[in-house]
């Protein structure tokens, strides 16, 4: 998983650099699991893999970018496949959250998870 993180300016110089938008191609290519958070999806959305897709990001983040064609959402997070898009610093613990199930699996989230007391939602 390749995991991005949000904040300006970083998420422009995480879509303007070239190393990254090879490897967020090859990391697609492969079926494995891209994750962005804040404005960080416009990244994603640089690397043409955000098209067709349900995705959320920090509001106006994927504005005027090479963002089409996405079915934008106001959830905290989304998951498309093996794309995961966050909307910001207030949705960063179930961000992190999500992704820990995603790659260990629902007991391995309850376990760091529980400890955090969360409220139930």
């Amino acid at each position: 998983m390749i995991v991005l993180p949000g904040g300006q300016p970083g998420a422009d110089h995480l879509r303007d650099d070239p190393r990254i938008q090879q490897k967020l191609k090859q990391q697609a290519g492969a079926d494995k699991y891209v994750a962005a958070i804040c404005a960080a999806p416009r990244a994603l959305a640089q690397a043409g893999l955000l098209d067709g897709r349900r995705v959320t990001s920090f509001p106006g983040a994927l504005e005027g970018g090479p963002a089409e064609n996405v079915d934008y959402v106001n959830d905290p997070v989304v998951i498309d496949n093996k794309v995961v898009t966050s909307r910001g610093p207030g949705t960063a613990m179930d961000f992190s959250l999500t992704l820990i199930e995603l790659l260990l699996g629902a007991e391995a989230r309850s376990k760091v998870e529980k400890p955090l007391q969360r409220p139930a939602v």
